[in-house]
């Protein structure tokens, strides 16, 4: 049965994904003619244009570009930045570490506290404690992540300059091995992880803290209280690892809205990762570029969707019996 399962949602995933390639494609391809962009000179000829659409494909059919599309995309040649003339699966592999260490860690850093927030208020429910947390918590939640950027680096990098403002290192300096080099990043990542922590924070601990509500309501946790189990115990071996099946389902659904902050945040602080890239890319009208992070982008979220469903399965028994 669970072979069977895993194999359904395996092909919804793929299902997906090759949903968003066919959009992908089209997407880019409605936009006009690429061409009066690749040119970059005001007075290109007619021959100079048909040599571009020749170079890039552009003079094929359209069925035959989707043919090639698909094609490259399978090789992971992804075409060539129009900005850069670099191949645009090389520049987003070069930044794709820099947007998972920092998406990493503040998605890390505001399961874990916002997780623990969470608990505390609702084992206080009703309390001065439980009013400051949710109050924070709202007002995090509600925070657009570039104003929280900004303060930050207003507070921490300009008021009291404890934390660089910007790039992942020290540009100039020659590092004297690899911890150096290391620390000078860790940094770095303050500030940005920072704001990614605190733009995350707010649902995590929203959610936690409902469900740890709605569990410590359950009949089972009055059985475990009547049978002379102490109140941390009950909490910590029983109602926690019940409350935190709701946070797998979040971190999925949220890995879209993520993606959105991670472009916002490494921009403010020039962290150069893929919400960069994707930045840069927009303001210089780089199609091949956009088309590249956009379907990383995208099979990202599937691929978290994915690890959510096979996790959610693995922790809850009621889905297995299905």
């Amino acid at each position: 049965m669970s072979g069977r399962w895993l194999a359904g949602k395996v092909a919804a995933a793929l299902l997906t994904f090759a949903f968003v390639l066919v959009f992908n494609f089209f997407l880019f391809r409605v936009m006009g003619d690429p061409t009066t962009q690749l040119a970059r000179l005001p007075q290109a000829t007619p021959e100079e244009l048909q040599q571009l659409r020749h170079n890039y494909g552009l003079d094929k059919p359209l069925m035959g570009q989707f043919v090639d599309y698909v094609g490259d995309t399978g090789r992971l040649d992804l075409g060539l930045s129009q900005r850069s003339r670099q191949p645009v699966w090389s520049e987003i592999k070069d930044a794709l570490p820099w947007t998972l260490l920092l998406v990493g860690t503040g998605t890390l850093l505001a399961t874990v506290i916002g997780s623990w927030l969470g608990v505390v208020a609702a084992t206080r429910r009703g309390k001065r404690t439980d009013d400051g947390l949710l109050g924070f918590s709202l007002f995090t939640y509600a925070a657009p992540e570039y104003w929280i950027g900004i303060i930050l680096i207003l507070v921490f990098a300009v008021w009291i300059p404890i934390f660089p403002s910007g790039l992942q290192v020290t540009p100039g300096v020659q590092f004297s091995g690899f911890f150096s080099n290391a620390w000078d990043v860790a940094k770095h990542l303050v500030l940005p992880a920072t704001a990614m922590t605190l733009m995350l924070l707010g649902q995590y601990f929203l959610i936690m803290r409902s469900s740890m509500v709605d569990v410590l309501t359950e009949d089972f946790i009055t059985v475990k209280r009547a049978t002379g189990l102490p109140w941390e115990r009950v909490v910590r071996r029983h109602a926690v690892p019940n409350a935190l099946l709701p946070l797998v389902t979040l971190s999925a659904i949220q890995f879209g809205a993520v993606v959105g902050g991670a472009i916002t945040i490494e921009t403010i602080f020039s962290w150069p990762g893929l919400g960069e890239l994707s930045f840069q890319a927009i303001n210089d009208k780089d199609f091949p570029v956009l088309e590249g992070t956009f379907l990383v982008f995208s099979a990202g979220v599937i691929l978290a969707n994915l690890l959510a469903d096979c996790l959610y399965f693995y922790l809850d028994p009621r889905v297995q019996s299905r």
